[in-house]
């Protein structure tokens, strides 16, 4: 048996759990009409497979119609639900896992024009930020409906063959009851930590009634808000206490922070740029003072923090789930000592932050997860040997390589520059986001041990391409920054990635027009901000940065704000002119009827990029599929068969940025799914 901290098995009570390793509840947004169904299953048993532990799933299920779902979670009152639950339980239990859910009612972090438009509850009028909701102060008669509902939906997990249930109280319902800053009621529910801390209590006790005491039962909860008035640490410690020595539940599991405002949030959920673990001491501590199983996940994406955790005994188990939204062989990887192996997660928090602008949940650089049923995390070798070059060595082409490699190919590529990555390598210059570099690392020691040839510092001409003599030829050679967007002046702007590479030195009074509303924009404020510069960003949209989200906003806020930058939002840069020394900007707006004057030293135009695509179009010509992709055969799943010159020398496509501007993402994943059957 392995001496390894993190592969040893742990009992929780009747369960027992083949190591210490679990993914913690979350919401990947993948249900259809509320059930767990085909797409779900796939995601929750791939990690299963990987090795993991326990995994749980929602994050968290609903149990009431009054606790409508704001980003498509499982309906965990429906008995409908009932055989979903089931399969998915028993694919996940015959991979060795053990599988529970978590349940809520979300109480005012909801909206009441969702679902079935009943008002939202909880103990007090008060809105929450986040999701602008006044609520309805609850009435006796919603609380005992409540916890009829608790029990019901837990009931209904337990037929389903859940393992077990865990309670998410931070920021919802049960954390608004126990909160002195959200619960303004009096009587026997509001005032004392006795009387906030009973609604909690009262929900455990119909559920482990109707359950019984062979099913495992947890609460996810904060032991220190970390606000004026809140729940501190002291009345934190107490709380834990509390639910230990109730003899309620089985484990606690816990968060420190709160999650009203996109701030708070990010600061219990943290992303790149922020540290890693950063409550790990704080949950130790609560370990310490109670002696009681004790769970923990925030920001603790490798392998060697993780076996810290478990090593020092500051936990019992260690949750690892955007690292397995990123790898979901985790585990089997640490198992099989190829550790080097385990896609890193970086931080990009493009998962959650899709979530939480109404999407599905995606990682920035594993486009396999959320798609089990039509992408592998594992490639599959091909019947054939192929020669398959690739120009270019950004997310796209590296991933294409990386693709072909696995599938047995001889894999050739040429890169302009001295070194790989692209635009992340640009992006990576930002120490806010230097994490983001990983995702060409990995898929640079990945191709290495796969015995892809490199060529850098090589401009590839089509003589060079040709010469080769390929079978497959991809072109991913990204794009360069759109700056000619103005109907007069665009000599005079200089674009975002001149500002975050250093070629040009930076103004003391600038206009930054983003039009993409990308992270380039933000980076380029950043920078010029903390040089000195008077900085404006202006957009034509009503929000500034859509494209970077809402958590992902929080660390750029916190520095913009406070190095004084200005946003305009709904107003267009027209024009620029040259008067003196000095730059003139013509200002419209989209809405109409304005047209004003501002003077800049210095005007900077994030506008996207437009494909670099000479080279495909000279290409074009000598290939057998004229560069055609046939989008049924791709989204099905199959390879690629357009013949349009029987002539042709070699398929012929091209990928990423080279096609349109977009993201890492849609370039990992346009490589990906073409690669897969190449």
């Amino acid at each position: 048996m392995s001496n390894d901290p993190l592969l040893q098995p742990y009992q929780l009570k009747h369960l027992t759990l083949r190591n210490r390793i679990i993914v913690t509840a979350h919401e990947p947004a993948y249900p259809e009409d509320g059930m767990p169904k085909a797409r779900y299953r796939a995601y929750t048993v791939e990690r299963a497979k990987g090795g993991v532990a326990l995994t749980m799933t929602a994050g968290s299920a609903a149990i009431s119609r009054d606790s409508p779902p704001v980003f498509n979670n499982l309906l965990a009152y429906k008995d409908e639900i009932v055989p979903w639950i089931r399969e998915m339980t028993d694919a996940v239990h015959e991979q060795g896992a053990a599988i529970m859910i978590q349940l809520t009612h979300l109480g005012r972090r909801t909206r009441w024009d969702k679902g079935d438009w009943l008002p939202v509850v909880a103990p007090s009028h008060l809105r929450e930020a986040s999701h602008r909701a006044f609520p309805k102060k609850i009435e006796d008669w919603d609380i005992e409906r409540i916890i009829k509902d608790f029990a019901d939906a837990a009931e209904r997990m337990k037929a389903g063959g859940m393992d077990g249930v865990e309670l998410e109280a931070y920021g919802h319902l049960l954390d608004q009851f126990a909160s002195p800053l959200t619960n303004e009621l009096d009587g026997p529910y509001g005032g004392s930590l006795d009387n906030r801390m009973r609604f909690c209590f009262d929900v455990l006790r119909a559920i482990r009634t109707r359950v019984g005491d062979d099913f495992i039962l947890g609460v996810r909860y904060t032991a220190d808000e970390c606000l004026p008035g809140g729940t501190g640490k002291a009345e934190g410690l107490e709380i834990s206490k509390r639910l230990k020595e109730s003899g309620l539940i089985d484990y606690l599991n816990v968060i420190r922070g709160h999650i009203d405002t996109d701030a708070g949030l990010t600061d219990v959920i943290p992303i790149q740029g922020m540290a890693n673990s950063p409550h790990l001491d704080f949950a130790g501590e609560i370990r310490a003072a109670t002696d009681f199983p004790t769970f923990h996940a925030a920001k603790i994406p490798d392998v060697a923090t993780a076996r810290h955790a478990i090593a020092s005994g500051k936990i019992d188990m260690v949750g690892m789930t955007r690292a397995h939204m990123t790898d979901p062989h985790l585990v089997r990887k640490i198992v099989e000592k190829r550790e080097d192996d385990i896609r890193p997660c970086v931080g990009a928090n493009y998962c959650l932050d899709r979530i939480y602008q109404g999407g599905a949940a995606y990682c920035i650089h594993n486009a396999a997860t959320g798609r089990e049923l039509t992408m592998p995390h594992s490639i599959a070798k091909a019947d054939c040997r192929r020669k398959v070059v690739i120009v270019g060595t950004g997310p796209a082409g590296l991933e294409a390589a990386r693709v072909a490699g696995e599938r047995g190919h001889e894999v050739v590529v040429f890169e302009a520059a001295s070194d790989p990555g692209g635009q992340v390598r640009l992006t990576a210059q930002s120490p806010r986001r230097r994490e983001m570099i990983s995702i060409i690392d990995w898929r640079m020691g990945q191709c290495e041990k796969l015995g892809v040839t490199f060529h850098f510092n090589t401009w590839a001409e089509a003589e060079t391409i040709r010469a080769e003599r390929p079978d497959v030829v991809i072109i991913a050679t990204g794009g360069l920054p759109h700056t000619e967007v103005l109907s007069k002046g665009n000599e005079l702007v200089v674009s975002a990635w001149d500002v975050i590479s250093g070629d040009v030195k930076p103004g003391t009074n600038v206009l930054i027009f983003d039009d993409a509303g990308d992270h380039a924009g933000l980076q380029a404020a950043e920078f010029l901000a903390s040089a000195g510069a008077r900085v404006e960003i202006m957009t034509p949209d009503r929000s500034f940065a859509p494209e970077v989200m809402a958590m992902n906003l929080v660390p750029y806020m916190r520095s913009l704000q406070k190095l004084d930058v200005t946003f305009t939002v709904t107003y267009r840069l027209e024009a620029v002119e040259r008067s003196g020394n000095q730059l003139v900007a013509h200002v419209g707006s989209d809405y109409g009827g304005i047209a004003r004057q501002q003077t800049f030293d210095q005007v900077v135009v994030n506008h996207g990029t437009i494909p670099l695509d000479d080279l495909y179009f000279e290409l074009k010509p000598f290939s057998s599929n004229r560069g055609e992709i046939d989008h049924d055969r791709l989204i099905a799943g199959e390879p690629q068969s357009v013949v349009r010159n029987p002539d042709g020398q070699f398929q012929l496509f091209r990928i990423g940025d080279a096609v349109a501007a977009r993201n890492t993402h849609a370039a990992i994943y346009d490589a990906l799914r073409l690669l897969k059957d190449v």
